[in-house]
């Protein structure tokens, strides 16, 4: 397994600007079709992916290219997925931008409200072999604003339960009977392993940051906004019992921890190790960490309710692709040849098997490869089952201040041992301020 990502960039933002370099210091420019050496339209392509993904990627770029004689993309791993928002503004802004590129959501919508990104939907509405209905019309209706198709979904994620079987099964402890995540704490108490005061091994390993806390606290019965969408609710009581039940499980017990910091997905990985490496039993990861896992070992299920009496209700997403605009016709085009290989229901499916991520396209799971794969792996119809009755991932109106101001509060709470109360009050009222400020305009 890689901890770190290869290819990732280390220009700032001001240097990007300054010399229109993007992409780990290749310089190109989107505004003109590039050919290469054997006369294909080079298509440039940055991804925040490492690791095993990163391979699987590499090995579907390289396949579209030798499956067509037109074009050639050239695929740029970014660090991660912040760093290839950064690096993409700063393209655009320069007027050097690749012709694809993956985003979250609402990052992506955040450049859909500058109006600098291509609609999609040109292409698909001449396209005779596009089916919408082939796609999951939630990822797809992620990605679409005013009738315009500013998005595309590439694949869907959502974070679901590791844990190391013979851990549980040494403690005594059965997954199965685990139905919410205060059963979930009390466990991780009697899993954790000490070498006098010194814990050796830890009971479960939240990942960094707020959207696990997010997830718990809609799986509380919380909400970020109220139904009009006018008050930021992030500080109510269902969202401060489960971040300071994390908190305390975190400080007080400890009985859980998280890794933070580090170069791009480092924490991810380190994380991750924790549990290959039984030093925990067991972590929150991505659907899309499954071609990084040995399920001899592990195994997977679906996160459960906060606490009895409430639902399971954790965000499901899609990743999507985005064009931008500045790009020049031939590019454009290439870029969406790109797109439709890579979620066409074989490819999707190859995609999914290889990384647990969910296929966007229906039509895999009839493929034979997918479901000779699932009879033999059932682990990776966990994140598919999950998304059923997930929540839909939020689009921050206010171009990402509330998830920023979460970001902050959940450092508070994970890594300084801040009352929850406190660091979500303070996050509330930045929140709200921003929203207002959206919403008097």
């Amino acid at each position: 397994m890689n901890k770190f990502i290869k290819g990732f960039c280390s220009l700032g933002l001001s240097t990007i600007l300054m010399t229109g370099l993007v992409g780990c210091g290749e310089k190109t420019s989107a505004n003109q079709a590039q050919n290469t050496e054997n006369g294909k339209i080079q298509v440039e392509y940055w991804y925040g992916l490492g690791g095993k993904l990163q391979e699987n990627m590499e090995k579907i770029i390289n396949d579209f290219n030798a499956s067509q004689d037109k074009y050639e993309v050239k695929g740029i791993a970014q660090e991660d997925y912040k760093a290839t928002f950064k690096n993409l503004q700063a393209g655009i802004a320069a007027k050097k931008a690749p012709a694809l590129a993956i985003l979250k959501p609402d990052k992506a919508a955040v450049f859909n409200n500058k109006n600098v990104l291509q609609d999609i939907g040109e292409y698909t509405s001449k396209d005779n072999d596009f089916k919408s209905d082939s796609y999951i019309e939630s990822f797809l209706e992620l990605g679409k604003s005013n009738n315009k198709q500013y998005a595309f979904p590439a694949f869907g994620t959502t974070q679901v339960l590791y844990y190391n079987k013979q851990a549980f099964k040494d403690a005594g402890i059965s997954m199965d009977s685990i139905k919410t995540w205060t059963e979930l704490g009390e466990a991780s108490k009697k899993l954790v392993k000490k070498d006098g005061d010194e814990v050796n091994f830890y009971g479960w390993e939240p990942m960094w940051g707020p959207d696990n806390l997010i997830d718990a606290s809609l799986s509380n019965g919380g909400s970020i906004l109220s139904e009009d969408g006018s008050k930021v609710l992030i500080n109510s009581p269902e969202w401060i019992e489960v971040w300071d039940a994390f908190r305390g499980w975190i400080h007080d017990d400890k009985s859980m921890r998280i890794h933070s910091n580090g170069q791009g997905w480092e924490y991810w990985y380190s994380t991750v190790d924790d549990v290959m490496q039984d030093r925990s039993a067991g972590y929150t990861g991505s659907s899309g960490d499954q071609g990084d896992l040995d399920f001899e070992k592990l195994s997977a299920c679906e996160q459960p309710a906060f606490k009895e009496g409430k639902e399971s209700k954790p965000v499901a997403e899609s990743r999507v692709f985005v064009i931008p605009s500045i790009a020049n016709d031939e590019v454009k085009q290439g870029a969406y040849e790109f797109i439709k290989y890579f979620t066409k229901a074989e490819v999707s499916a190859k995609w999914s098997i290889a990384s647990g991520y969910i296929s966007v396209n229906k039509e895999s799971a009839n493929t034979p490869e997918f479901k000779e794969f699932i009879s033999k792996n059932p682990q990776a119809a966990v994140p598919t089952s999950q998304a059923l009755h997930a929540t839909k991932v939020f689009i921050d109106p206010t171009d990402g201040k509330i998830y920023d101001a979460l970001k902050i509060a959940a450092d508070k709470v994970e890594i300084e041992n801040v009352s929850a109360k406190e660091a979500l009050d303070e996050a509330q009222k930045v929140s709200q301020e921003e929203l207002n400020k959206v919403l008097k305009k």
